[in-house]
């Protein structure tokens, strides 16, 4: 960033090194000669362990319903290109992590984005607009919970009348669930896994990225309905063909050995949103909501108060800071408010070029950072 007093913390992805177990399988598996293809749906040892892991979570999976992929993007762009033609109807929960939005339009479906709600409890899904907006012909949902950004994480009942709705209308759900173990309230979040049956229309996308600290890694794996996997492993196959085996190993001992270290994270970072809660929680015009679970940049849970349209995410409309009209020194004023507390600043709540009265902007921040450049110039460092 070039900022030494700006943290950034939107990037999805811990200051801690892989653990060093982790480390050592791959590195037994390269001195062992393991620097072969591998099956384009995973060696069959690590589609196992992932189908028991799976199991102990969300009750019994097979590991004919497991494809290993190169990470959790990859996962979710596979599902995509499976499941969606041109024109296709895409409904996606937002706000999200914006690759979420943009692959389907890649694909050139027709992505209808439906807001979640900010009020004095945190995040909640508008379930009666999400349900309205699953009408027949809508080929796909899209859901992120836990969610990045926001940390609000689906309730069991809004799974279960989703679920039932996109039945009706033979719509499928695809859940990017790979923050689910990065979650305070018990072991795991709640997911679709857990009340769908294996031929419902409904694909989890995962990665060891996050809960195992294996971003670099690039390796997440996609429970399938039973009849998906041969066509899935075909796209594979025309994408990356496999995943090498030595990360596969060490992918098996992230799954065997790992959760001592996934409940270190999850302590880690609920400490850390604590205290940037604590020096959040004294700013002006920012609210603050009580997450779920922490996800990259919502380890602050430093919730935005105006979504002004479903698509406000990418517009840079996140933050709402006062009903009047703030002029450019005064937006300055509260981008350098921010860079000064240290506090978490959203990257893609300022994708606009220049801002607006609903939010600051890049432009914003640019003068904001380089007011405070001049004025230390000379300073002792």
């Amino acid at each position: 960033m070039g900022t030494t007093d700006l943290l950034p913390l939107w990037f999805g992805e811990s200051d801690r090194v892989t653990p060093r177990a982790i480390r050592e399988a791959a590195i037994a598996s390269l001195a062992a000669g393991e620097t072969f293809y591998s099956p384009n749906l995973g060696h069959p040892t690590l589609r196992e362990d992932i189908a028991a892991y799976v199991s102990r979570l969300h009750g019994r999976v097979d590991g004919g319903r497991i494809a290993v992929t190169s990470s959790g993007v990859s996962a979710l762009m596979l599902t995509l290109q499976s499941l969606v033609a041109p024109g296709d109807r895409v409904i996606v929960v937002t706000p999200v992590w914006p690759n979420l939005v943009e692959m389907p339009r890649i694909l050139a479906a027709e992505v209808t984005c439906v807001p979640l709600r900010f009020g004095p409890r945190g995040w909640a899904l508008d379930l009666d607009r999400l349900l309205e907006s699953l009408e027949p012909g809508v080929r796909a949902l899209l859901i992120n919970s836990p969610n990045n950004p926001t940390g609000w994480t689906i309730r069991r009942d809004e799974q279960e009348a989703l679920l039932s709705r996109c039945r009706e209308i033979g719509a499928w759900i695809v859940a990017d669930d790979v923050y689910e173990r990065l979650f305070f309230r018990g072991p795991c979040a709640p997911s679709f896994l857990d009340i769908a049956s294996e031929s419902d229309r409904v694909v989890s996308c995962n990665s060891f990225s996050k809960a195992w600290c294996m971003t670099g890694w690039r390796v997440g794996w996609a429970v399938l309905p039973r009849e998906v996997p041969a066509d899935f492993a075909k796209l594979i196959e025309f994408n990356t063909s496999c995943v090498p085996q030595f990360v596969q190993r060490a992918a098996s001992t992230a799954l065997r050995d790992g959760e001592r270290e996934v409940a270190f994270l999850v302590e880690r970072i609920a400490a850390n949103q604590r205290n940037v809660r604590r020096l959040l929680a004294g700013m002006p015009r920012i609210e603050l909501g009580e997450p779920a679970a922490c996800i990259s940049s919502c380890a602050c849970a430093a919730c935005a108060t105006a979504w002004s349209s479903a698509d406000s995410w990418s517009r840079g409309a996140a933050w709402g800071l006062h009903p009047a009209r703030p002029s450019a020194k005064r937006r300055q004023g509260f981008c350098a408010g921010v860079l000064r507390s240290k506090a978490i600043v959203w990257k893609r709540a300022f994708a606009g070029s220049g801002g607006s009265w609903k939010s600051p902007g890049r432009a914003d921040f640019r003068a904001a950072r380089a007011r405070r450049r001049n004025s230390s110039a000379g300073r002792p460092r």
